[in-house]
């Protein structure tokens, strides 16, 4: 009998076509292994199994081996008929693929390389009071502000002028730094960003004496505003580019405007609609009355208060109000001016109003109020009474 071997199907192993593609194998590599691995399935079989996946990923993920395999041949084959025999499968792969076997990731970041120096600003914030007549007409302001600009002596390279920064010894300006371990899946590889030059790949030997590095300096200085009309409390007015520059001479976040509205002695503000309470002498509310009422804006609005105005009444002055600020910062119409009717009754009188009083009182028939008005209508306040109590 000749000695002629059968190559092993290293497809049929990891359970995928001849033509599968690099991202499939992976992928049926790390299903077999979270069902395989002697962490998760100490059975002897298992122990075999895996070994045979292993070996298979290994042949498959090698262009040439896998070349080897589609051509009908064994790669592990040496002649004993062992292929890769029994030897510790994971001395076949790095940390990583058996990382990416159960996490689909890589072990310690590997490949994340050194960060920019350069990174983006953050954004800052100021708050800015407003009366309610300003926010009703928008103003236009200059503001002092502290944030952080670029240094005016390096340009935000952070050096000494004349002067660059120098590639890192210490990680030889990988950013980073690696540990090699031993465990119980074989050699650990661990990395975390270098101390000597924070991650950066690179160090610079003489800073700059005024932003000691860092590309930026803190300064106050002016900025324009424009707040648009109708805006309210709470509301922001973003200046793009205005903000804290970032580190390394990165470009600046924005500058947030916020606005606080300082309570009216008068108006109350509901969104767009403005409230306002109007004292009405009970005479008035009697007789009835036209009334100068003076608006926000200072000019005066006739106000037409009918005889027998009760109070509590409400009057609705349309268009009246503040403007609607649309969110694209244009204008759309204004609220309305909402007028509540308090009407007063006078707490001291001199003689001859009393005897006026007296007199319409009794004219009215009031010299001595009737609870039970309306009681013969089953109206009455005694009437709603005896009702409530159930005789």
């Amino acid at each position: 009998m000749g000695n002629s071997r059968v190559a092993r199907d290293y497809y049929g192993i990891l359970g995928v076509e001849q033509g599968a593609g690099a991202d499939e194998i992976k992928r049926a590599y790390r299903r077999l292994a979270r069902e395989l691995h002697p962490d998760v399935n100490p059975e002897p079989e298992a122990q075999e199994r895996f070994r045979e996946v292993s070996t298979a990923y290994e042949v498959l993920t090698d262009p040439e081996k896998r070349r080897i395999v589609d051509l009908g041949g064994d790669p592990l084959d040496n002649g004993r008929g062992g292929g890769s025999g029994g030897g510790d499968p994971f001395s076949q792969f790095g940390f990583g693929d058996i990382m990416d076997a159960f996490f689909g990731g890589s072990a310690g970041g590997r490949g994340r390389g050194p960060r920019s120096r350069v990174q983006p600003g953050a954004d800052a914030l100021i708050r800015m009071q407003l009366t309610l007549e300003e926010c009703a007409t928008g103003v236009q302001r200059e503001l002092t502000v502290d944030t952080a600009v670029l240094c005016s002596d390096c340009s935000g390279s952070g050096c000494s002028p004349g002067t660059s920064p120098q590639r890192c010894d210490i990680c030889d300006g990988r950013g980073e730094i690696q540990s090699v371990q031993r465990s119980f899946l074989g050699q650990v590889v661990t990395s975390r960003p270098c101390p000597t030059c924070r991650g950066l790949g690179e160090v610079i030997p003489e800073p700059c004496r005024q932003c000691a590095g860092d590309g930026r300096v803190r300064s106050r200085r002016s900025v324009g505003v424009r707040i648009p009309a109708g805006v309210a409390d709470g509301m922001r007015v973003r200046l793009a580019g205005q903000g804290e520059v970032g580190a390394g001479g990165g470009p600046a976040g924005d500058l947030y405007v916020e606005v606080e509205e300082v309570p009216h002695e008068v108006f109350q503000r509901d969104g767009a609609d403005l409230h306002v309470t109007l004292p009405l002498p009970m005479t008035a509310a009697a007789l009835g009355a036209t009334l100068p009422l003076p608006m926000l804006d200072g000019e005066l609005e006739d106000l037409n208060i009918e005889p027998g105005t009760q109070a509590g009444a409400v009057r609705t002055l349309r268009g009246k109000g503040m403007p609607r600020l649309r969110s694209t910062g244009r204008i759309d119409g204004h609220g309305d001016l909402v007028v509540h009717i308090d009407v007063t009754v006078p707490t001291k009188l001199d003689k001859d109003q009393t005897e006026l009083l007296r007199q319409l009182a009794k004219l009215r028939g009031e010299e001595q109020p009737d609870l039970a008005i309306g009681a013969r209508n089953g109206h009455g306040l005694f009437s709603r009474l005896r009702g409530f109590g159930g005789r």
